[in-house]
């Protein structure tokens, strides 16, 4: 009897972790697609029309570049289009955007804003594990980036449309192609936070290996690198960080400044030795608030040779529209001159934009009426980006 009784309980524990599994597994497919939705969206439904003038002006651009999107923390196929979010490769293609920055988000506090949060909670592990990632991810910072970056691998090597980028001549390989067909984009890989490093510097040298190109020293709450702009302390770099940036700067990783602490922007500009950039965000000459950059942080990234990407969504414009992007680009352009502004959209970043990827001629229409030349939009809107990634991508 108690040997029936053993294979009674065994047989009713294994229905219910069964049906606890079958249950996880319908979340895992079902939840996100409700998830992203709240997060990623538009002012005003789509299609977002641009003049004719602006269409024509946008067309004729060489090369278009954006330096930052989150695509990759979703679980949509970005291969295929879509209508949640802001970016998939077709809507890129149709947008001519031919140079995209994946960037890669491990950890976001709870209740996260632009002023003071600290480093213990994360509501990126409800996410994580709610999209059926692998269990090594739930606990590891270091995991979740591999996870999306071999993400990304996988994408391109199973669509020609999409490349990664790694070095200098892969991307001067990709220009030679995009001249003949321009229905194929280029990516490279970076980080928002490098807290996925998890305190050791040879995982920065692992996440180069397996294609980072452009690293983030913190994101909304102080780490191991030093000060967040929205942490609680705000302090400088830690020697740890020193350490992280000159390793950045050997490997040719591009040191990524948004989100960083006012001192730990002065003490990465003290000892660059290469172009820095603000992958996105905004300016205070446009948007004054803790989310954007002063007079002297736009000349200090400038004297590197760097670039700032201005961003869509209000904190880092103070509008909804393209015109405010325009103003922010305006205004670097002014304090700077114009090598060193780029597209910095955040697209797919939990923020609110005035169209997706497809409402790019927009912005170029703007920029037209803020009086910028042809040649002038070509540096804004890609060739400005170009030539920072020639000048910090390895040789191979």
């Amino acid at each position: 009897m108690n040997g029936r009784r053993a294979i009674r309980r065994l047989l009713a524990l294994g229905l219910a972790l069964g049906s606890l599994a079958g249950l996880y597994f319908a979340a895992t497919l079902l939840l996100p697609p409700l998830l992203e939705p709240r997060f990623n969206r538009t002012h005003a439904p789509g299609p977002w029309p641009a003049s004719p003038a602006a269409v024509a002006a946008h067309q004729a651009i060489p090369l278009i570049a954006d330096m930052h999107a989150d695509s990759l923390l979703w679980s949509r196929d970005l291969l295929r289009r879509s209508d949640i979010g802001h970016v998939d490769i077709p809507r890129l293609i149709e947008a001519r955007v031919g140079l995209q920055a994946f960037t890669i988000v491990t950890k976001s506090p709870r209740g996260q804003n632009i002023d003071r949060n600290d480093a213990d909670t994360d509501r990126i592990t409800d996410l994580v594990i709610a999209s059926g990632w692998p269990p090594r991810t739930w606990t590891s910072l270091f995991e979740r980036a591999l996870y999306q970056m071999n993400r990304l691998h996988g994408m391109a090597e199973a669509d020609p449309r999409l490349r990664l980028l790694r070095s200098r001549q892969d991307l001067l390989q990709f220009e030679i192609d995009y001249q003949r067909e321009q229905g194929q984009v280029a990516a490279w890989l970076g980080l928002e936070g490098a807290h996925a490093l998890e305190g050791d510097l040879a995982n920065l040298d692992r996440l180069h290996a397996a294609g980072l190109r452009m690293a983030g020293i913190t994101h909304f709450f102080d780490n191991a690198l030093g000060g967040s702009q929205h942490g609680m302390d705000k302090g400088g770099l830690t020697a740890f960080g020193r350490q992280a940036v000159a390793r950045m700067q050997e490997l040719g990783i591009l040191v990524d400044l948004a989100h960083a602490s006012d001192a730990v922007i002065a003490d990465v500009l003290a000892m660059s030795t290469r172009p820095v950039v603000v992958s996105h965000g905004g300016v205070k000459g446009s948007c004054d608030n803790n989310r954007t950059l002063s007079d002297g942080q736009i000349f200090g990234i400038a004297a590197t040779g760097g670039l700032i990407g201005i961003g869509y969504w209000p904190l880092a414009v103070c509008g909804e529209d393209a015109l405010a992007i325009a103003r922010a680009i305006r205004y670097v352009i002014d304090i700077a001159g114009v090598r060193h502004v780029a597209l910095g959209s955040d697209f797919d970043g939990s923020v609110v934009t005035p169209f997706d990827t497809t409402g790019l001629p927009q912005i170029t229409g703007a920029l037209m009426e803020a009086g910028l030349t042809e040649a002038e939009l070509a540096l804004i809107m890609g060739g400005n980006v170009r030539r920072v990634l020639l000048e910090t991508l390895p040789e191979r």
